[in-house]
């Protein structure tokens, strides 16, 4: 399984080796906050760059302990010699890349924890690494509640909203870490070795960054990269990428689907296949939808992996709610349900969505385009939708893409969206966000944008 990022690995230092470094962080979001404080607490002397003014980055500036340097509005300190290069996820490869190709160690902000918490012997012998297209956070979501409701010490981080950098104090071998980690989180690592790895599928996305389809794949599976025989890789049975790249997996592959060994539907409950961790559960009580019937089954295989007991499983399934900004029920008003699926920034995302719903659906789409297109939306569009509410930079080409299906209106931001849905929907509607576009031409992330509808709806009189 080559890596395109080969030239990252080095060896992970002694424990001491951080104490006089010079460690450059690029970028001040939670993810570079958290590293530079970590760093500065072992010894480190860190500086920070951050293209973005000084207003812009003020909240995360609040954050850095005193002694670190903190560069806004350019990238001059990149030009410097440095012990370790510590890239935020979003940060492009392209300012990063050459110097390591020159010898300058770089560990994103995930392989960076990963090397501290075991030099200092703290890695938990039980980890969790869940990654996808669509349904990251519903998984690892549903299997840290399996881990708390055995009553295990549990801790949830990573892409799901902690950065690991900020949770290594409350973590120690004896913890389970449930990791959501993404494509450029994964970029950046080479060490990095869960016992349990999870990919649930891979789907055009990010492909503005990662070019083509097979390096995002390729950044997807290098989760595995560091797994031996006696670790475990969960996957998809029905994503052609993942049974094309379980090939090349070190570790025990269980699936989920139509796949032996391994956990799938058959109509009645979810079944276990798996060598010592066999049973039947009943579907997720809270959750609808297909697509969370796969993201149960995979979290199922993880769980029974990670030994926890079935009973604990079944808890949960009954009990877990799902996630803020994933097919997340506002209120109803007036007849009308508003639903906020903010999360859905990719084409697939919005595609699961509209399959939840039987019919008479007010589409509101757009935003950042991330370079996929939007016909594939087309059939749902026509046979699930009365309208389609545009909004963002991405308006134009989703016009294009679905042309000649239902009414497109071009609203422009969400206020408007949300204002005509409000004089326009009939009773036995939903109005359903689910925007198939990332969030930065308007708003800071897909959670902004979640709340801000939340907001809107809520103050409907």
């Amino acid at each position: 399984m080559a890596a395109r990022l080969d030239f990252l690995k080095i060896n992970p230092g002694p424990r001491g080796w951080f104490e006089g470094r010079r460690v450059l962080v690029i970028g001040l979001g939670k993810s570079g906050a958290a590293a530079a404080a970590l760093l500065a607490r072992l010894g480190a002397r860190v500086s920070v760059t951050e293209n973005r003014p000084p207003a812009a980055v003020r909240f995360g500036r609040r954050f850095l302990p005193a002694g670190v340097a903190c560069e806004t509005g350019g990238h001059e300190l990149l030009e410097e010699a440095w012990d370790l290069i510590v890239p935020s996820p979003g940060v492009p490869s392209a300012l990063w890349a050459s110097r390591a190709r020159r010898g300058t160690p770089v560990w994103g902000e995930l392989e960076l924890g990963y090397r501290v918490l075991r030099s200092a012997g703290r890695w938990p012998a039980r980890v969790a690494a869940v990654t996808g297209t669509n349904g990251k956070t519903t998984t690892t979501a549903l299997l840290g509640a399996m881990a708390k409701a055995d009553g295990l010490p549990t801790v949830m981080a990573g892409n799901i909203g902690t950065p690991l950098c900020a949770v290594a104090d409350r973590l120690s071998a004896d913890s389970v870490l449930i990791l959501e980690v993404s494509s450029y989180q994964l970029e950046t690592t080479a060490a990095f070795r869960p016992l349990v790895g999870v990919v649930l599928n891979v789907t055009p996305d990010h492909l503005g960054r990662h070019g083509t389809m097979a390096r995002y794949a390729q950044a997807k599976f290098r989760l595995f990269q560091s797994q031996g025989p006696g670790d475990a890789a969960v996957l998809n049975a029905k994503d052609p990428v993942c049974r094309r790249w379980a090939r090349g997996v070190p570790g025990q592959v269980a699936w989920f689907g139509n796949r032996r060994p391994g956990v799938r539907w058959d109509g009645r409950g979810l079944v276990s296949t798996l060598p010592g961790g066999g049973g039947r559960w009943s579907a997720p009580a809270l959750l609808a939808g297909r697509h969370n019937l796969e993201n149960a089954a995979a979290a199922v295989a993880a769980a029974r992996r990670l030994g926890f007991s079935p009973g604990a499983i079944a808890r949960a399934l009954k009990d877990f709610p799902g996630v803020e900004h994933r097919l997340e029920m506002v209120r109803e008003w007036r007849g009308v349900r508003w639903v906020n699926d903010s999360k859905a920034t990719n084409v697939d995302a919005t595609l699961v969505a509209l399959r939840a719903f039987a019919g008479n659906l007010r589409v509101i789409l757009g935003g950042r385009d991330k370079g996929a297109p939007y016909a594939p939306l087309r059939r749902e569009i026509r046979r699930k939708a009365r309208e389609v509410m545009l909004i963002g930079e991405a308006a134009e080409k989703i016009a294009r893409d679905l042309a000649g299906t239902v009414p497109l209106v071009r609203c422009g931001t969400l206020e408007r969206a949300v204002r005509r849905a409000a004089s326009t929907a009939w009773p036995g509607d939903v109005l359903l966000l689910s925007p198939a576009c990332a969030s930065f031409d308007q708003f800071k992330d897909f959670e902004h944008r979640g709340r801000r509808f939340k907001e809107l709806v809520r103050a409907l009189r």
